[in-house]
C-alpha cells in the first residue's frame, strides 16, 4: 500500500478561488507611502477618513503626511530610526503612520491600554527614539521617557480634528468627560496642532524597497513574552494586494470602510487602515468600538465593508438600538481572531444583507493567510482557503516536519510574501520560527479535501479575549510576583460576549491567606485591562507531567464540563 499523499501538495485550495481571484499575482514593487501618493493622484477628492464629522480628502492627507515628515526629518528622523506610535484610531495615527514611513523610519504601533511597565518594555526593546501620543497619556509618557531612549514626545487631541459645531463645544465639556488633559511642559515636548499650523521644510527624498524594515509589531505585552515582528515594505504593499485580489468585486467602486479594529494592531492596520488607502476608499475612524459608537457610525455614515472581530457583531446584535439601526449599506465583512458562532453569522447576514467571510492571520504574517471565499463557497467552522501567493503545509506533531494527509490534525506552517523577517533582538525564536523557510504558528489544524483549513487547537495557549491577543504568562509572571502565591496557571475560559475571560488558579504558600478581589487588585495597575483575570480559583496543587510541567489543557478540560 502506498504511503498518503500530504495534505497540501497539489494545492487543491485552488480549485475552490472565486471565479477572477489569480492563483499567483505579479506583485507590484510599490510601498505603501507611494500608493498613498498614487491614491491621492488618482482620487485627490474623494474622502479619504472622517473623524467624528470631521472629512479629510486624499489631497488633504497627503498634504498632512508630508508636512509631518518634514517636522520629523526636521526633528533629526533618519532611515532606520524607530518611533512609536501610541494613539487610537484617529486623524493623527494614520498622518503619523505614513508620515514615518514616507522618510525610511521604522513605526512601532503601541496599544494605549498597556500599562507603563508594557510600554517601557516595547520603547526599549525597539529602541524608538520619538514617541507620537494622545494627550490623555501625554503625562504619563513624559514621567516615563527618562527609561527610555525617547528625545522627542509629539502629543495629539480628540479635539485637533473636529467639525466646526463639536470644535467649539468641545473645550466645554472634555475635560469632564474625560476626553481631554492639560500637558505639563517639559523640553522636547511639542503639540500637534502647534506643529501642524507651522511650516516645515519638505523632506529629502528617501529610496525604499520591498527589502526595507517597516515596522516592528509586538506579538505580546511584556518582557519575556512580547516579541518584536520585524516587518517590511514588502510584507505590508504584498498583502493589501493580496487583500485586493481575493475581493475582486470590491475592486472598480469606491467603497467605505467601516474603521473599527485598533490601528495599533496588525489586523486593523492591514486589513482597515493600509487597504483602504491602496483602493482609495473612505474609512470610518471609530477610537471606541464598542457596540453604541459602532451603531452609530453604521447609521451616519453608511460603511459598505466592515471588518470586525467577533465580539464586535455579537456586541451590535445585542444592543438595544439594533432594531432601530438601518444596517443595510454594509455588503462585506471579514471576521478574524477568534472563531465566529454560526448563528452569529446567520443573524448578522439577515440583518445587514452583508456577506461574512472568517479568516485566519497572526502577527508574524501581516497578519491575513486565509479567507473564505467571498463569492464562492464558505465552510462553517473554517479559516478558509491560502490567499494568493500563500504556500501551506501541515506537519506532523510528533516530529514536526513530515507532512500529513487530509484530515490529520498538525501544526500549520506558512510560506509567503506577507511573512515577517523575523523577531527583533531574537535570533533563537527566529531560528525556530522560520525553521527550513517556513513560518511555523504554533497552531494546530486540519485541511479537508477541498483545501479548506481548520484551526483545531493552539499550541501556545493564548487566550483570545475581546479580539485582543493575551499571553497566560503576561499574567502568571504578574501573580507569581506576588509574595503569597506559590504557584500559577491563567487559562482562557468562555465568556458569552468577550470570546474568553482569564480564569487564573493559583496556589498560596502555605500559611499565606488571600481572596479573589484582592489578587485582581493586585493585578490592576500591572497588566493591562483587558489582561486582568476576572475569575481566581484557590488549589492545593495543580495537575502536572512527571516533568513538574502544570497541565492547563487538564485545567481547561475541566472547566469546559463544568455546568453553565
Amino acid at each position: 500500500m502506498s504511503d498518503p499523499v500530504p495534505c497540501c501538495a497539489d494545492k487543491p485550495w485552488l480549485r475552490n478561488y472565486e471565479q477572477n481571484v489569480p492563483a499567483t499575482l505579479d506583485f507590484d514593487p510599490a510601498c505603501m507611502p507611494e500608493l498613498l501618493s498614487r491614491t491621492a493622484r488618482l482620487v485627490p477628492d474623494k474622502m479619504a477618513l472622517v473623524f467624528e464629522g470631521y472629512r479629510l480628502t486624499y489631497r488633504q492627507l497627503q498634504a498632512m503626511v508630508d508636512r509631518l515628515a518634514g517636522h520629523l526629518a526636521h526633528f533629526g528622523v533618519r532611515k532606520g530610526d524607530a518611533v512609536a506610535i501610541l494613539l487610537p484610531n484617529t486623524i493623527a495615527c494614520v498622518v503619523s503612520y505614513y508620515a514615518v514611513l514616507k522618510i525610511g523610519a521604522v513605526t512601532v504601533m503601541n496599544n494605549p491600554l498597556y500599562t507603563d511597565r508594557e510600554l517601557e518594555h516595547q520603547f526599549n526593546d525597539s529602541g524608538a527614539r520619538m514617541l507620537i501620543t494622545i494627550d490623555l497619556l501625554a503625562n504619563r509618557m513624559i514621567d516615563l521617557r527618562p527609561q527610555t531612549a525617547i528625545r522627542q514626545i509629539i502629543y495629539t487631541s480628540i479635539g485637533d480634528y473636529l467639525p466646526l459645531a463639536k470644535k467649539v463645544l468641545f473645550p466645554l465639556v472634555a475635560r469632564k468627560r474625560g476626553l481631554a488633559a492639560d500637558v505639563k511642559p517639559a523640553e522636547g515636548v511639542y503639540a500637534w496642532k502647534t506643529l501642524m499650523r507651522g511650516s516645515a521644510p519638505p523632506p529629502a527624498g528617501v529610496a525604499l524597497t520591498h527589502a526595507d524594515v517597516a515596522m516592528i509589531q509586538y506579538t505580546g505585552g511584556t518582557t519575556g513574552v512580547s516579541k518584536g515582528a520585524i516587518l517590511t515594505h514588502g510584507n505590508l504593499s504584498c498583502q493589501v494586494q493580496q487583500l485586493r485580489s481575493w475581493f475582486p468585486r470590491f475592486s472598480k467602486d469606491y467603497q467605505v470602510m467601516l474603521g473599527a479594529l485598533p490601528f495599533f494592531h496588525v489586523f486593523g492596520l492591514s486589513t482597515s487602515m493600509n487597504f483602504a488607502v491602496y483602493m482609495g476608499w473612505g474609512n470610518i475612524l471609530v477610537p471606541k468600538p464598542q457596540p453604541d459608537p459602532l451603531l452609530k457610525s453604521i447609521a451616519k455614515y453608511k460603511p459598505t465593508f466592515a471588518p470586525l472581530v467577533p465580539t464586535m457583531y455579537i456586541g451590535i446584535l445585542n444592543h438595544r438600538r439594533i432594531a432601530r439601526t438601518d444596517l443595510s449599506s454594509i455588503a462585506g465583512c471579514f471576521s478574524g481572531s477568534a472563531p465566529l458562532p454560526v448563528e452569529v453569522i446567520r443573524e448578522f447576514e439577515e440583518k445587514t444583507g452583508a456577506v461574512i467571510v472568517e479568516g485566519y492571520g497572526l502577527t508574524e504574517a501581516t497578519p491575513v493567510t486565509h479567507i473564505n471565499p467571498f463569492g464562492g463557497q464558505r465552510k462553517p467552522g473554517s479559516v478558509g482557503l491560502p490567499i494568493p501567493g500563500t504556500d501551506c503545509r501541515i506537519v506532523s506533531l510528533a516530529d514536526g516536519a513530515s507532512d500529513v494527509p487530509a484530515g490529520e490534525p498538525g501544526e500549520l506552517l506558512i510560506r509567503g510574501p506577507q511573512v515577517m523577517r523575523g523577531y527583533l533582538n531574537k535570533p533563537a525564536e527566529t531560528a525556530a520560527a522560520l525553521a527550513d523557510g517556513w513560518l511555523h504558528t504554533g497552531d494546530i489544524a486540519t485541511m479537508d479535501d477541498d483545501g479548506y483549513f481548520y484551526i483545531v487547537d493552539r499550541k501556545k495557549d493564548m487566550i483570545i479575549s475581546g479580539g485582543y491577543n493575551v499571553y497566560p504568562r503576561d499574567i502568571e509572571e504578574v501573580v507569581y510576583s506576588h509574595p503569597s502565591v506559590r504557584e500559577a496557571a491563567a487559562i482562557g475560559v468562555p465568556h458569552p460576549s468577550r470570546g474568553e475571560q482569564v480564569k487564573v488558579f493559583v496556589v498560596l504558600k502555605e500559611g499565606c491567606t488571600l481572596t479573589e478581589a484582592e489578587l485582581i487588585d493586585y493585578c490592576r495597575d500591572k497588566l493591562a485591562k483587558y489582561k486582568l483575570p476576572t475569575r481566581v480559583a484557590f488549589c492545593k496543587e495543580l495537575p502536572k507531567s512527571n516533568v513538574g510541567k502544570i497541565l492547563k489543557k487538564e485545567l481547561r478540560a475541566a472547566e469546559l464540563q463544568k455546568p453553565r
